[in-house]
């Protein structure tokens, strides 16, 4: 049967609404004519016409992400984010802590601390365990806090070899799931043993099995989540529509990281009520490595097998180091740095300050803990919908996040020396955690909207070693000063101004990134496929 009048747009339209399922036997009446001849050139036209149709359906199709694929990348958040925000820098310098030997009494006494307020006994000699060098390695010393940040320092640099294998195999090898299911196995097998040796020497084989599991694992996740999108290029309406859905899926991952997080912290408190501290901890310890394995079901959920990954010319040996090629990614990458190392350096600092300059009670340390992941699960939603009203791009929601980071460590730095009040410090962990989540969230897409399609593991790989390596400075600094909150307070500060400045003079831009990466082209009329708010909705998905 003949059709109406129709635009080759509108064909294209309606043949993908009815699913392309069937070619039709006659083309549509144009001009009153009929095309339907046994004109070769009209048959190539209408057959072409009809394999464009298809490869743009087939290239949604394989974009649209299931809901028990989203669910199951949410799911490797929720498992892991506690890694860096709890594992590293919290239980393991307190199970180091019960080995070493009992500190001596400090010049102003067990019951004072360095300000001359009052402070339970057992409260100083856990402040003075973690931070007295009192780990003895040839002519030198290290404290539990120092000797956590040496093997997390050492885990980062015996990585550095793997990455760039990790990322050949993410794009271009067939053996992504098969890493991936042994770097998480791996990595939470090794924190099951913590307690069996009690010697300080045995914690840098662990802290080095777990930095380097982790590193792969996160590269995996983040690869993840370039390739669901991936195919949402085209037009810059369309790169828009790639940038809400990024967002939407990171803020989510992110509010459920806070959320296991919180679960994590609380049950490390709960332990170190207990009379016997260093078994209570080695059970957070287990319950850590439990957690981080059910973060393996993600791997049986991927929809996108390798040969859905397109290779490229550039050679294996320097696939990794293509992304020098990109400069906005190399300036998302300092940026990512520069957040992990002043978030990281704020928490540590902060805590170390609650505990020892300010000797709160255990039971507001954990109300600050618990606001410090909270409150990310309600104030990212609520930005992420602000976001969208004044149509804010990933480097201004990353300004937003330093610019909270710059004013908690400013006034830790300018206010150290003066007795906090508990409602300034719960707003302090208020605010400082929803920096973290801003920071954590919108770098991650900030880097991925610079790499272009068949690169995505070599990014993601960069972005899962800096951010770490980030992060470890940012602990090992403030570790270094435990006593001295002016110095990690202002360093802290420092880099947050810098990170803002890199944002705003370094032409760091999500478009112009995605332009030097081919995701953007100038076709401004849509017709290279459908729009992803049409027919595709992640929201709903989740």
């Amino acid at each position: 049967m003949l059709q109406p009048t129709a635009s080759k747009k509108h064909e294209k339209q309606r043949s993908f609404w009815l699913g392309c399922n069937e070619i039709p036997n006659q083309v549509a009446i144009e001009d009153g004519r009929d095309m339907a001849t046994s004109d070769v050139d009209n048959a190539a036209t209408k057959i072409g016409t009809t394999m464009e149709v298809y490869k743009t359906y087939k290239m949604v199709e394989e974009a649209k992400p299931l809901r028990e694929e989203v669910w199951s990348w949410y799911l490797y958040e929720l498992c892991t984010y506690f890694i860096h925000t709890t594992l590293m820098p919290v239980i393991f310098p307190l199970i180091i802590s019960q080995i070493v030997h009992h500190p001596p009494k400090p010049s102003h006494g067990w019951w004072r601390t360095r300000l001359g307020l009052p402070c339970r006994e057992n409260q100083m000699q856990l402040y003075e365990k973690l931070t007295l060098r009192s780990i003895n390695v040839s002519t030198s010393t290290f404290s539990p806090l120092e000797w956590t940040s040496y093997s997390w320092s050492l885990g980062l640099i015996l990585c550095s070899p793997l990455l760039d294998f990790i990322s050949n195999q993410l794009d271009h090898g067939n053996k992504q799931l098969i890493i991936a299911g042994a770097a998480t196995t791996i990595g939470a097998f090794f924190c099951l043993p913590v307690g069996f040796l009690k010697v300080t020497w045995i914690f840098p084989p662990y802290i080095i099995v777990i930095v380097i599991a982790n590193i792969i694992a996160a590269s995996f996740h983040t690869h993840h989540l370039g390739l669901i999108v991936r195919n949402f290029t085209g037009p810059k309406n369309q790169f828009t529509d790639r940038r809400k859905i990024s967002s939407w899926l990171t803020v989510c991952a992110t509010v459920l990281g806070c959320l296991g997080s919180v679960l994590v912290s609380t049950f490390t408190y709960h332990k170190l009520q207990e009379s016997e501290k260093f078994l209570s901890l080695w059970v957070v310890s287990i319950f850590s490595g439990l957690k981080w394995l059910a973060g393996i079901f993600h791997i049986f959920f991927i929809r996108r097998p390798s040969e859905t990954l397109t290779t490229t010319s550039t050679l294996p040996e320097q696939h990794f180091l293509s992304i020098f090629a990109y400069p906005r990614a190399i300036r998302s990458l300092i940026a990512v740095f520069l957040s992990s190392f002043t978030t990281m350096c704020v928490f540590t600092g902060g805590l170390l300050y609650l505990l020892g300059q300010l000797c709160l009670k255990p039971t507001f340390l954990l109300f600050f803990w618990q606001t410090y992941f909270i409150f990310p699960m309600i104030a990212l939603p609520l930005l992420r919908q602000l976001q969208l009203v004044v149509k804010a791009n990933a480097v201004k929601m990353q300004l937003l996040g330093f610019l909270l980071s710059t004013m908690t460590s400013g006034l830790g730095f300018y206010y150290h020396d003066y007795v906090w009040h508990r409602q300034n410090v719960l707003l302090f962990a208020a605010t400082q955690g929803t920096s973290v989540g801003l920071l954590h969230g919108f770098g991650r897409i900030l880097v991925l909207d610079c790499s272009p399609s068949g690169k995505e593991g070599a990014f993601s790989t960069w972005y899962s070693w800096v951010r770490a390596i980030g992060t470890c400075t940012g602990f090992a600094v403030a570790s270094s000063f435990p006593g001295n909150a002016s110095t990690y307070f202002g360093i802290a500060f420092c880099a947050a101004t810098i990170g803002m400045s890199l944002l705003v003079f370094g032409n760091v831009s999500e478009f112009g990134g995605g332009v030097k990466a081919a995701l953007v082209n100038d076709n401004e009329d849509g017709e290279n496929g459908p729009s992803v708010h049409e027919h595709m909705s992640v929201e709903a998905a989740a």
